[in-house]
């Protein structure tokens, strides 16, 4: 839309207000992009550049309270969105692309997920040949479905099936996926190399003077803080393993292919040009590595996936005949709990620390701040809209609630760049009121650009915020405890029927030791548990459960009493915020 715009002689600048998230916008459903539409619709709106000039011949078909959101010339047939119509967020972002598709475009809808299949099974056959082709089986869905799909389009003598516990498998995982794929019919291989990655390595680059690369090797994933590093290290960990078992096999590596179930939103995530020339890198995934990026170049990566969306996957499942119990299993990421650890040895504090937390407690008693004058107020009050602010002023002279950061940083997507950065804890005296809670989870970090992710605190009101961290690293003892909360509340989740209601459900372990007297000066030595719960069709973005809506307060509350029982454990916490701009994953 701003390329249309600034080609066509209109403008466009960048404004001092970003929108990330979900907003209301009006639109003009005369125009034949949104026929069909309410005057006013619910989309995604991720921007810190807008339209200031319209240019000629087009006019405003969408707005954004006073930023334009949609422009069309339609006797040219152009049409730009600000916003996203193809995710799930935009509530009726199909019917726009079948709009734009079928009414604007005359295209027809005559290519299906059967003649993908075919198409998948083609390649796969061209590609392999007489080769053997080596998968790596986590169990999920996408490395299922891959290894179906080869079993379909090769001899079963041609794949070589094997999956690698990598010592952050969830409880009693890996006997459960070798039972449900030994059901299928495939035979699989299982490797339990938990010492192996406890103590892998990584080669990675240091930037030095004169330019030339250099390489270091990392410290050990087991004493590594960096979430990137520990992705690193676990891919090439992987391949490394993947490699001794062709060695055992007698197999030539040169005759080997290696197949996974890289699926199209994980190589944008990572940057990979398989996706995009100009993607930001939000994180590594395990299955795009250096490593695999030089097996991919040499073609000796398989990807019958990488054009799929996850929904698209469990459709392609279904056809390959595979059980509903494997085809909507909730995802779970290649480097498992690893990567659901909070791993430091000291607090994220930044010279940013004090102001933000000032900015914090003004918007959460924003109803006695607007009493007292104060520049931060100006600021808040500059980055809200008039409705906001009559929101704010109602949430905050109802509920007693403090909001206060946390030291520590997650990983999170602003405007399609990554961003790592603090978490905002809200904490309540009354019950808490979810759909209040949500609002300022919106809100907070379109105002404060360095808070990615919001949650709130369960318990009695948090009177004195933690300001440093138990040390935490990726030992035994630290993944026992969140392998234990994660059981809790994954049982507590199926027992009460509403595990199909939610996409995931990630359980995270974080550093932090709540409720210690500053003044006795106790050591930080618990820590506390975040659940993640995320509602999404398409993975690439989505929103938060509310609780007494999508999943039962009671529900919820089971699970925080139940975690609450494991040794160890401080507080728990529940994650409010949508993706974009807080990842699924926390690392």
């Amino acid at each position: 839309m701003q390329m249309m715009n600034k080609v066509f002689g209109g403008t466009v600048h960048k404004k001092s207000v970003r929108e990330d998230g979900v907003f209301s916008i009006s639109v003009d459903n005369t125009c034949s992009l949104f026929r069909g539409l309410q005057k006013e619709e619910i989309v995604l709106l991720t921007h810190g550049d807008s339209v200031d000039k319209v240019a000629d011949g087009f006019k405003v078909v969408a707005r954004s309270g006073n930023i334009v959101a949609g422009i069309a010339n339609e006797s040219k047939k152009l049409y730009g969105a600000q916003f996203h119509p193809e995710v799930g967020l935009t509530e009726n972002g199909k019917v726009i692309l079948k709009n734009f598709l079928y009414d604007i475009a005359g295209c027809s809808g005559t290519f299906t997920v059967q003649n993908r299949e075919l198409e998948c099974i083609r390649e796969i056959r061209e590609r392999v040949g007489t080769s053997k082709v080596l998968v790596l089986l986590s169990g999920g869905v996408d490395s299922t479905v891959c290894t179906a799909l080869l079993n379909r389009a090769l001899n079963q003598d041609q794949v070589i099936a094997v999956h690698i516990d990598n010592g952050f498998m969830r409880k009693r995982e890996s006997q459960s996926v070798e039972e449900a794929l030994r059901k299928l019919g495939i035979q699989v291989k299982v490797i339990n190399a938990a010492h192996s990655f406890y103590n892998g390595t990584t080669t990675l680059p240091i930037s030095d003077e004169d330019k030339t690369p250099r390489k270091r090797i990392s410290k050990t994933l087991n004493m590594t803080t960096s979430p990137e590093e520990k992705r690193k290290i676990i891919g090439d960990t992987f391949v490394k393993i993947a490699n001794e078992v062709i060695g055992e096999m007698n197999l030539k590596p040169e005759e080997v292919f290696l197949a996974q179930g890289t699926l199209r939103p994980d190589l944008i995530e990572s940057a990979s040009l398989v996706a995009s020339g100009k993607a930001e890198l939000i994180k590594t995934h395990h299955n795009d590595t250096e490593l695999i990026r030089k097996l991919r170049e040499e073609g000796k990566v398989i990807e019958p996936l990488k054009d799929f969306h996850k929904d698209e996957v469990r459709i392609l499942g279904r056809e390959l005949g595979l059980p509903e119990e494997i085809v909507s299993r909730h995802p779970f990421p290649g480097p498992g709990l690893a990567i659901r650890v909070i791993c430091a040895e000291e607090p994220y504090i930044c010279k940013d620390f004090p102001e933000t937390n000032n900015i914090l407690k003004i918007v959460a008693d924003f109803s006695a701040s607007v009493k007292k004058p104060h520049t931060l107020l100006q600021r808040v009050k500059a980055c809200t809209t008039e409705e906001d602010q009559e929101k704010l002023m109602q949430i905050t002279s109802l509920h007693s609630l403090s909001a206060f950061l946390l030291p520590i940083k997650t990983v999170g997507v602003q405007g399609d760049c990554r961003s790592y950065s603090y978490v905002c804890g809200i904490s309540s005296k009354d019950e808490p009121d979810w759909e209040s809670l949500l609002f300022l989870a919106r809100l907070i970090p379109r105002m404060c650009h360095n808070i990615n992710r919001v949650v709130y605190v369960f318990g009695p009101p948090v009177k004195e915020p933690p300001t440093d961290v138990t040390p935490t690293f990726l030992t035994t003892g630290v993944l026992s405890t969140l392998r234990q909360a994660d059981f809790e509340a994954h049982n507590i989740l199926r027992e009460s029927g509403y595990a199909g209601k939610i996409s995931q459900m990630p359980v995270i372990l974080t550093p932090l030791h709540f409720d210690r007297d500053p003044l006795q000066k106790q050591p930080s030595c618990q820590r506390s548990v975040v659940i993640r719960t995320f509602i999404t069709s398409d993975f690439m973005t989505g929103v938060p459960a509310t609780p007494g809506n999508e999943i039962p307060i009671e529900v919820v509350l089971k699970m925080v009493t139940e975690i609450k029982k494991i040794p160890g454990i401080s507080r728990i916490m529940y994650d409010l915020t949508s993706k974009p701009p807080g990842t699924t994953e926390w690392e």
